[in-house]
């Protein structure tokens, strides 16, 4: 049969991306606990297309897939993105997978136990020489402003907000990342908010969270800051993003803060940062 796609395109305008997108999957990934976790992905896989192809095989996308069906992680991306350069004859491929995790939380007071889901992401893309792996989570969190504790007689105005974190963690001598695991992360946005979000919680429980959050009031510039500390106390970790939200319960637009570093070299001195914080407070 005729192969449309291979034939010469005469526009001669290369594309960066071409590919399937929403590509609903059943993948496996580590789990820190329990070795590994089965969940559903939804993914986007792509290559560039040079100026003479007219279109790609979409169909590849789907073959090289599953023929590696099974774990998605930071080990077996670049197999599956060198594949689809090779199969696909192009320079550069891109792999995104976004999925839900699934924790186990115990409540603070009662231990009451149930799953907490987080949405993750990894991001994989390479060329012939460089491959790049991304980490990413999305965290809900509590947090009660500080300035409305500090004016008001009693109380003070809190919110449900989220933590996102993107990392790419450093390489050993043979290229491969170091793993930071999902769980540390998640760790980690929960310790820099004013009380951690819980899937189930008794009256006991909400009681704690309630005074744990006003006893620990944070706004988004502590939170990132906070967050920010500990990925560069991490001799794994490369370069991140993190941004935090606010949901304003008491305005009607959200507050954000967002900041990203890469290391240099082995010191963790030697930086390079861009960091934008931001906060809306009516006075």
């Amino acid at each position: 049969m005729k192969d449309l796609q291979s034939t010469r395109d005469h526009r001669e305008i290369p594309l960066n991306h071409v590919g399937v997108r929403d590509l609903r999957y059943p993948i496996v990934i580590l789990d820190q606990a329990a070795g590994t976790q089965q969940t559903v992905a939804r993914l986007s896989m792509s290559v560039d297309l040079p100026h003479h192809f007219r279109g790609t095989h979409m169909s590849r996308f789907i073959e090289v897939l599953e023929h590696h069906r099974g774990e998605v992680t930071m080990h077996t991306l670049p197999i599956i993105l060198d594949e689809l350069r090779r199969r696909l004859q192009a320079e550069r491929a891109r792999v995104e997978v976004k999925f839900p995790y699934f924790l186990q939380r115990a409540a603070p007071v009662s231990h009451s136990v149930a799953l907490m889901d987080y949405e993750c992401w990894f991001v994989g893309e390479a060329t012939s020489d460089v491959h790049d792996f991304l980490l990413g989570v999305e965290v809900p969190v509590t947090s009660l402003c500080p300035c409305s504790k500090a004016i008001s007689d009693y109380g003070a105005h809190n919110q449900r907000g989220h933590v996102r974190i993107e990392v790419r963690s450093v390489t050993n001598a043979e290229g491969a990342p170091a793993i930071v695991w999902i769980e540390e992360l998640v760790e980690m946005a929960e310790r820099a908010a004013s009380a951690p979000v819980y899937p189930l919680l008794k009256r006991v429980d909400e009681r704690h969270v309630t005074m744990q959050a006003y006893d620990n009031p944070r706004f988004v510039e502590d939170i990132v800051r906070d967050v920010a500390v500990s990925l560069r106390a991490d001799s794994r970790v490369a370069w991140y993003g993190v941004e935090a939200v606010n949901q304003e319960s008491i305005h009607n637009h959200s507050a954000y803060a967002s900041s990203t570093w890469s290391r240099v070299g082995d010191n963790s001195h030697a930086a390079t940062e861009k960091s934008v914080v931001a906060d809306v407070m009516v006075q």
